[in-house]
């Protein structure tokens, strides 16, 4: 084991740049020193009630079980770290002035809040976002997001979300980044980075939080807090790299997962909080539980009581419990009864009144929510830019020539989300208000007309409504084009959404094929924060635009694609597979003895299904556009390199089409010869590129040999030497190739 951790840690310190927690060490040296004068006045009680955080009973409730009665004694006795989920900025500031002039030490609160993919103005949900693989937007979108969340009050958000999964079932793969470890880990770093800037003092600024520690992603049959059984090589190799990204960028907090970890619930995972996440991963800040996590070790069966459960936690070094209380109950008979160190609470405390003092607490508790919120928030340039990223987010998966639609066009709009503001914001939408909500159908009535949109709901998301389908017909009929905006509700995505079935809900599936049945072109416009199995779809429809949830913006990004205002350049960060059963689903899937594409081709003993293919209906990577790119002239630039040195790899991408565009240009990379079994394919670059019609561009990616390094079977992490092959295209099946090596 201390092998495999040298190792790690050698791997982290020998990258050239300073990371932006090493950029910010003397302030964080200021914040620790402060923290120290102000811990030896403190009592027992005192430190261990920095280490709570509550819910007030009438805050907003994510959870089973929740909220504390008497708050306001309990901040007067100095019982309360930290608050979350309270949406009044008023009452935000009546609880600090009374932790600040009524308990003892004066010491602030901080509130945190689900601030997941903005906070009044709503952009897509996350996994749509990160088919943008636009970093600089997804970066923006988190410092808007944290601007109009410190007008509000709020110090603090539980984003980003590192987890990496590739299981559809899973309802949370809608607060991800998909299933890929390199795409992921660079939007979760520019979302740290947006988040706190380049100062957490400022009063535009908000903690971030790196979530779940770890592999909350991969929950057996995907189903939302249950048990996850991986290796830690897969750990390290597949899932670890958004987590360090996020750390590395500077994060100040960290959440700890409600799922085991080699048995081990992780909040009570020493190895996991303290051996990897703090030693060597580097994190510097403070760990708080997931909603009521450290009492549920008492359900895993491996804390007797709350009290045994407070211990575990304590010991694994997590710094604030969330909501239950079992820190408060039981910390100071621990102590008293030798099972937890006061030197350890010491440390625990230390590290919550640090960020505290980086966040400016101490010098001004109430300049968070103090600022002119009219100047902050729905700012028009930003509220224009929530249009850019969802339009940007939405992917075409087909078209036969459909889209754009012409000028003029009567369209008839039909379907549960075409009228529908709420459901549009998805999961975890903040302070997002659907009443500021743009739907699809105000989108495309600016856009189109009035007289020129019949609307019909049709059906709800899984309920027919009487008369629903006729009024459906009758509206297509008048129409020269039907405008299909099905799918599923913001209810079923996010936490506690698993589901079996992720095939569109049967009364659609019937409204479909009944306007199917007018002879009309139909597009569908699929609104849903998990990819699903649309076979039925694309196999009937004439074009599918994939429109996710896509926020408070939502209906003017749909009209501007449509209409060929823009040209879709989404590209899918997550597999739609074939059927439900080849779940869990990804591109990087690692090499095996019986390929299915084998020189045996013919026999029967492959790794293949019997009645479905091996392949998803759309890959990782995969987006369609309106006009045609071709790549050509893969050049790597250095054959041979040594390690420690760059691969060089050119590609020309041309735009063949008859307007302009943008692609995302991807290169993937196999090790042909491993110490261990690699992925048949992996992401180690992208660009997106804006071409207009007609125009040529180079484009050269530069990969680090550290970049090719991955988990060997003793747990050490290293690049071997030997030969690649190197491909470069638009999606993870990329048919131009070339090959290098490492000597």
């Amino acid at each position: 084991m201390k092998r495999f951790l040298f190792a790690l840690f050698a791997l982290m310190v020998s990258m050239p740049s300073l990371s932006a927690a090493e950029k910010s060490a003397p302030k964080e040296s200021e914040a620790y020193k402060f923290a120290d004068k102000l811990i030896k006045k403190m009592t027992l009680r005192e430190k261990i009630g920095q280490l709570q955080q509550f819910v007030p009973k009438k805050g907003v409730v994510t959870g089973p079980d929740g909220g504390v009665e008497n708050i306001e004694e309990s901040i007067r006795q100095g019982l309360v770290g930290s608050f979350l989920n309270i949406r009044s900025t008023k009452r935000m500031h009546e609880l600090q002035r009374m932790a600040v002039k009524e308990s003892r030490l004066g010491i602030p609160l901080i509130f945190g809040f689900d601030i997941i993919h903005g906070c009044r103005i709503i952009f897509p949900e996350n996994l749509a976002m990160s088919c943008s693989w636009d970093i600089e937007a997804i970066e923006r979108s988190a410092r808007i997001a944290a601007a109009e969340t410190a007008a509000i009050g709020i110090h603090w958000t539980f984003s980003p979300m590192c987890d990496i999964s590739a299981d559809s079932r899973w309802g949370r793969v809608s607060e991800g980044s998909g299933e890929d470890p390199y795409l992921g880990a660079k939007i979760s770093a520019a979302m740290v980075r947006g988040y706190q800037g380049k100062d957490l003092s400022a009063d535009n600024t908000i903690a971030a939080c790196v979530k779940h520690f770890a592999a909350y992603g991969a929950p057996q049959a995907g189903r939302d807090y249950h048990t996850v059984d991986m290796s830690r090589f897969m750990l390290i190799d597949r899932y670890l790299p958004p987590y360090r990204a996020a750390v590395e960028a500077g994060a100040v907090t960290a959440m700890s997962s409600f799922n085991d970890f080699e048995g081990v619930p992780a909040s009570g995972n020493r190895w996991i909080l303290h051996d990897l996440l703090r030693g060597e991963l580097g994190f510097k800040g403070f760990v708080v539980s997931d909603w009521n996590a450290v009492h549920e070790m008492v359900a895993h069966g491996t804390a007797a009581n709350g009290k045994d459960a407070a211990r575990q936690a304590m010991n694994a070094h997590l710094n604030m419990d969330m909501v239950y209380g079992d820190y408060i109950k039981y910390g100071e008979a621990l102590v008293e009864e030798g099972e937890v160190s006061e030197k350890t609470i010491n440390q625990l405390c230390r590290e919550v009144l640090a960020v505290k003092y980086q966040l400016g607490l101490f010098d001004n508790p109430y300049k968070y929510g103090s600022q002119n919120k009219s100047e902050v928030i729905y700012r028009a340039e930003n509220l224009e830019f929530a249009r850019e990223l969802a339009a940007k987010s939405m992917v075409l998966l087909s078209n036969n020539g459909v889209l754009p639609l012409k000028e003029g066009v009567k369209i008839a709009l039909v379907g549960p989300l075409a009228d529908n503001a709420r459901s549009q914001l998805g999961s975890w939408r903040g302070f997002g208000e659907a009443k500021r909500s743009v739907t699809i159908r105000e989108g495309l009535e600016a856009r189109f007309g009035k007289d020129n949109i019949f609307y019909a709901k049709g059906c709800d998301f899984r309920n027919a409504i009487e008369g629903g389908i006729e009024e459906a017909l009758r509206v297509a009929e008048n129409a020269d084009v039907v405008l299909l905006s099905v799918g599923l509700s913001h209810k079923e995505s996010g936490e506690a959404t698993s589901l079996t079935d992720i095939s569109l809900p049967a009364p659609q599936q019937a409204l479909l094929d009944a306007l199917k049945g007018t002879g009309k072109k139909i597009v569908v416009l699929l609104g849903t924060g998990r990819a699903m199995d649309i076979r039925n779809e694309v196999e009937k429809a004439d074009a599918v635009l994939l429109t996710w949830h896509g926020g408070t913006m939502e209906g003017p990004a749909v009209a501007d694609l449509v209409s060929g205002d823009k040209n879709p350049s989404g590209h899918l960060s997550i597999s739609f597979p074939y059927c439900v059963g080849q779940l869990p689903l990804h591109y990087n899937m690692k090499m095996t003895g019986r390929p299915r594409k084998s020189p045996q081709h013919n026999s029967k003993y492959l790794s293949r299904y019997t009645d479905a293919p091996n392949e998803p209906l759309f890959p990782f990577g995969y987006g369609l556009s309106y006009t045609e790119f071709e790549y050509s002239d893969l050049k790597v630039v250095t054959p041979n390199v040594s390690m420690g040195g760059t691969v060089k790899v050119r590609v020309k991408i041309s735009n063949t089409g008859q307007c302009a565009g943008e692609d995302v240009v991807q290169l993937y990379v196999r090790d042909l010869v491993a110490e261990t079994t690699r992925p048949v394919r992996e992401l180690k670059g992208f660009e997106r590129v804006s071409l207009a019609a007609g125009e040529s561009k180079i484009v050269e990616f530069k990969i680090p040999t550290s970049d090719l390094a991955y988990c060997h079977s003793d747990l050490k992490v290293r690049a071997d030497s030997g030969d690649f092959l190197v491909w470069v295209g638009a999606d993870s099946n990329a048919k131009l190739q070339g090959k290098f090596a490492i000597r």
